[in-house]
């Protein structure tokens, strides 16, 4: 919550202007559920989609078999720590770390497009 602000400040890439036919979201767990951060979401432009504290626990308790939604930076790392030389880091120079860390996107993501294992 705290680099909220600094994180769309530090995008080195511009970014097209959102509009209402084309509106750009920002989906943020339930972390940043502050009416702080809301702000300065709207303040960037972006349509805010914040779960709310206590909102999964109460899908729970209503609908059997319900499973939480996983954003898609949570699935890449528990991807990643699959692989144990990434997750141990045994690699003393950072360059083979990363060139791991390369290798282990790759292998995901070839099979996750079927070509690969």
């Amino acid at each position: 919550m705290k680099l909220t602000r600094e994180t769309p400040e530090s995008v080195v890439v511009p970014r097209p202007e959102p509009t209402a036919e084309r509106p750009q979201g920002l989906c943020l767990d339930k972390g940043y559920d502050y009416q702080e951060v809301r702000d300065i979401v709207a303040e960037f432009g972006f349509t805010a989609h914040i779960r709310a504290r206590g909102e999964e626990a109460i899908a729970l308790k209503r609908e059997a078999g319900f499973r939480a939604r996983r954003w898609v930076v949570e699935r890449a790392h528990r991807m990643m720590n699959r692989f144990r030389r990434l997750l141990v880091r045994w690699e003393k120079k950072p360059q083979n770390y990363i060139a791991f860390l390369h290798f282990a996107c790759g292998l995901i993501a070839f099979r996750a497009a079927g070509l690969f294992g």
